[in-house]
């Protein structure tokens, strides 16, 4: 069973992984299955992914969805205090409680953090 795949970042019209500092850093994994119908699911995406930015410790993000509704968005934080303000955030709290009544079927949240990361890319042979 084949599903398509979207895939955003810190540069929608260009995807590719986000640009991130030397570690270590901390990712948040947030995995999610998403409800029929969107009830204002993508307005208020496009506010947290705009505000999330505005965030002190905020270093980036990649987020993909399969047509079915599974996504994972991981989003990096300089700091475990900034993951801890992102989470508590007010906009963010009004954001996560909506999640829950309407916009997913169910989610995890992990918190890790990133020791050793490496990229590579056809652009740099």
């Amino acid at each position: 069973m084949s599903q398509s795949l979207r895939v955003s970042n810190t540069n929608p019209t260009n995807p590719s992984p986000a640009r991130l500092p030397e570690p270590p850093y901390y990712a948040v994994i947030f995995t999610s299955l998403r409800t029929d119908g969107d009830r204002g699911y993508q307005e208020m995406s496009a506010r947290m992914d705009e505000l999330a930015r505005q965030q002190p410790g905020f270093l980036g993000i990649e987020s993909a969805r399969t047509d079915g509704g599974l996504g994972i968005t991981v989003s990096y934080w300089s700091n475990l205090e900034a993951v801890s303000a992102w989470k508590t955030q007010a906009d963010h709290r009004v954001a996560q409680v909506a999640g829950q009544r309407a916009w997913y079927n169910n989610y995890s949240v992990r918190i890790a953090r990133v020791e050793r990361a490496y990229d590579w890319s056809t652009d740099r042979g």
